[in-house]
């Protein structure tokens, strides 16, 4: 079985995952988009891509466009694989839970 990703498990770094995993591979999301698509500030959202980088999970790149900072954002190959093996996990509990009521369901018939 999988296991957990201590990494990826808390909520917001789980979202951000999720929604770039979504994104073809090698992908970039403006930050701003990510902000707006999960609902978070900034500083919210600048910390968990922080934590997520220095993971490997994510890579964030810095431009401009004219004078205007741009940053986006993209899974890296080990963090799709990451997140692949922390949703597992995840299904595998669901579906443990779903076992054990049917077990339970067959033992009251």
């Amino acid at each position: 079985m999988d296991a957990f990703d201590p990494v990826i498990h808390a909520p917001v770094r789980l979202r951000v995952m999720a929604t770039l995993a979504a994104c073809s591979p090698g992908a970039l999301v403006e930050f701003t988009r990510l902000r707006a698509l999960l609902k978070l500030t900034d500083g919210n959202l600048g910390a968990h891509l922080s934590t997520l980088e220095k993971a490997g999970y994510v890579s964030i790149e810095k431009d401009f466009v004219g004078k205007s900072p741009r940053t986006r954002v993209a899974a890296t190959p080990e963090g799709r694989y990451a997140y692949a093996g922390h949703i597992a996990a995840l299904r595998a509990i669901v579906d443990g839970a779903a076992r054990m009521d049917s077990v339970e369901g067959d033992a009251g018939a």
